[in-house]
């Protein structure tokens, strides 16, 4: 971990934005905001929806906190904005988070011949593709199946498949999220997260919840979603999801705080889901859980991402 040795900053506060994940990321920025506060640095809460965004005079601070979810936040855009502002900003660069947040374009990668990650087979569809063309080729990846839009978090409008009649009903839904939707094989098995503060992995969490997946509501709502650290696992499977977890990250380059979400099969295979660039700091979310597992208390975590982001 980076020791820390960080006089009080003028931080621009990033949250909110105009993204289907506009509440998470307010709940996200109010808790950083309080934790930056406690640690003694000033914060200005800077909200991209707002009328005179553009208009912003960056000079006056000395590092972005972004704590956006979804577009505009997670996809490149807003860390293309801030080099052009010559301003450093927590989290992965803008060539990383464009590549994590489009789920497709992250699954090419570690597929390829120079990683060989394994994650689900998938086939991805777009508003233009005549469905019954496809059907042979999802066919191949065998029933159950989830759906789930390309450029979305939080779990915001996916659906789990389980026959060919339901899929039209999912894609409908993927579809009110954007035009390119990823279908992927269902891995049968346990959900599992692993975050990170650049290269050092914190604490691994199982995740089990009693809806039929780790949904918007067992993420953000309900209070009998359980977040485990001690596991019903041999050290060996818990090692390799670790294992599998850090080359993710590594291959993909993340910076600053990150989250990589996996499936472990009943076999004991783990399969990556996804990489989340920017992860929620609600008092729901799991990297402030797994921090706290390793000792850092929010206000801390904050601070450390600051501090990352001044020194990279």
């Amino acid at each position: 971990m980076i020791p820390l040795s960080l006089s009080p900053q003028r931080i621009a506060l990033l949250l909110g934005g105009a993204s289907s994940e506009r509440e998470v990321s307010l709940e996200s920025g109010h808790a950083v905001a309080e934790g930056l506060a406690k640690r003694g640095h000033q914060v200005t809460k800077i909200d991209p929806a707002d009328e005179g965004f553009y208009q912003t005079d960056w000079s006056g601070f000395d590092v972005v906190f972004i704590a956006l979810h979804g577009s505009f936040g997670e996809d490149g855009e807003i860390q293309t904005y801030l080099d052009a502002q010559d301003i450093c900003y927590t989290g992965s660069n803008a060539k990383v988070s464009r590549l994590a947040f489009d789920k497709i374009l992250t699954k090419e990668f570690l597929l390829s011949s120079q990683q060989n990650i394994p994650t689900p087979p998938f086939v991805s569809v777009t508003a233009e593709d005549d469905l019954s063309k496809l059907f042979d080729q999802i066919d191949l990846l065998k029933y159950p199946l989830v759906v789930k839009p390309n450029k979305e978090g939080s779990s915001i409008g996916v659906s789990l498949v389980s026959c060919k009649e339901e899929l039209p009903a999912a894609l409908s839904c993927c579809r009110q999220f954007g035009s390119v939707c990823l279908i992927e094989k269902r891995i049968i098995g346990s959900e599992w997260t692993l975050a990170f503060i650049d290269d050092e992995p914190l604490p691994l969490i199982q995740l089990k919840t009693n809806n039929l997946f780790y949904d918007y509501a067992a993420k953000y709502q309900s209070s009998e979603t359980e977040y485990l650290f001690d596991f019903d696992f041999p050290e060996n499977v818990k090692k390799k999801i670790i294992s599998v977890g850090v080359q993710t990250a590594q291959a993909i380059g993340t910076h600053g705080i990150a989250r990589i979400d996996m499936m472990l099969d009943n076999q004991h295979q783990p399969w990556i889901l996804e990489v989340n660039t920017i992860p929620g700091m609600t008092s729901h979310s799991l990297v402030p859980k797994a921090a706290m597992q390793a000792g850092i208390c929010l206000p801390e975590l904050c601070e450390r991402v600051v501090l990352s982001a001044l020194k990279s």
